[in-house]
């Protein structure tokens, strides 16, 4: 009896330990049980334009950029509607073949009908460079022409199949139609107006840098581009003007148009941009490897971001369900609540 009393005295001191640290009371919950997840690395969120929560765990710092893994996809969308709005690219419906006209020698000639808008969407038709696939792709001479050389598997534009070959082939394009590497282009269009420096990330064999995997990111850095996003594409720094547009309103709206479902998981997808319904509100998320996640709620005026190690292990696929039911339930569900206050 004593034993159960000590243990119920030390679970109620760890909770208001957990509540007393966080910035809003309204998340001490969700603090709480994320101290319980060993993969988790940070837990942030900003409402209203003010950040109302953010905890770090298992070692992790502010400081520290994390590898977002997948969440990159979503910034190289950004990428693509930046090239766009500034005429270095037609538009979405532009076919690849402008940017690999090597294209036209493939027997299937269907492949000469893929768009920019089918790598945006994974809709290219092209069978994937992802899971079972990836390690022989990351290990060929050429990654955009192992990507190209892929088999279709249905006609461009239709079905979606997941495939981060989609997306480095987009940094492909990025690269020759700006005439910048594409960190360099991410560098001088984003991360500069958004207050901060954006490191170096991995390049194929012929030096394009990794589209769609390995970006380095810290958590406030992540926030800050949710904002962007949540913004309609205009800056929030500090003495910036408020009318100028990083990346342009429309794009953001095309990216949030359903364009597809993962036949995995059921979630929809637009340009780079995950969406779902979480607490009863539409939720927009870039979503990353092992618990990265940038999730946008414009009807609650709210960004949450999360970290997670990024390594592969048995516990990776409950972590990932635990931690968006904490998000959904713990975070999003009392920032509603508030809301409707």
């Amino acid at each position: 009896m004593v034993a159960r009393i000590f243990v119920l005295a030390w679970l109620a001191l760890t909770f208001i330990a957990h509540a007393a640290a966080a910035q809003d009371d309204r998340f001490a919950g969700a603090v709480y049980a994320a101290g319980d997840l060993p993969r988790l690395h940070s837990l942030l969120a900003s409402w209203r334009g003010e950040v109302v929560l953010e905890r770090y765990f298992n070692g992790a710092r502010a400081t520290r950029a994390a590898n977002v893994k997948s969440v990159s996809k979503s910034i190289i969308s950004a990428l693509v509607g930046v090239a766009i709005d500034r005429g270095m690219v037609p538009g979405p419906e532009t076919p690849i073949r402008t940017y690999f006209p090597e294209i036209a020698k493939e027997k299937d000639a269907r492949k000469q009908r893929i768009t920019i808008e089918d790598l945006l969407t994974m809709r290219s038709g092209l069978e994937s460079t992802s899971n079972r696939n990836y390690g022989a792709w990351v290990q060929s001479r050429n990654w955009v022409q192992h990507a190209l050389a892929k088999p279709l598997f249905a006609e461009p534009g239709t079905e979606m199949e997941y495939s981060t070959g989609n997306t480095h082939l987009l940094s492909a394009i990025l690269t020759k139609a700006t005439g910048a590497s594409t960190w360099q282009f991410a560098q001088d269009s984003l991360a500069k107006p958004l207050g901060f420096t954006l490191p170096r990330w991995p390049q194929d064999p012929q030096g394009i840098y990794f589209g769609g995997n390995d970006m380095l990111l810290t958590p406030r850095q992540m926030l800050s581009f949710g904002e962007l996003y949540l913004r309609h594409g205009r800056i929030s720094v500090k003495g910036s003007d408020p009318t100028t547009h990083v990346v342009p309103q429309k794009w953001i709206e095309q990216s949030f148009v359903p364009r597809g479902v993962s036949p995995i998981s059921g979630n929809q997808y637009g340009y780079g941009w995950w969406m779902r319904e979480l607490a009863g509100h539409q939720a927009y998320f870039a979503w990353g490897f092992g618990g990265q996640y940038i999730i946008l709620v414009p009807a609650l005026d709210l960004v949450v971001v999360t970290t997670s190690a990024s390594t592969v292990a048995e516990d990776r696929r409950s972590h990932r369900r635990t931690l968006f039911e904490l998000v959904e339930d713990l975070v999003i569900a009392p920032v509603a609540t508030a809301a409707a206050e």
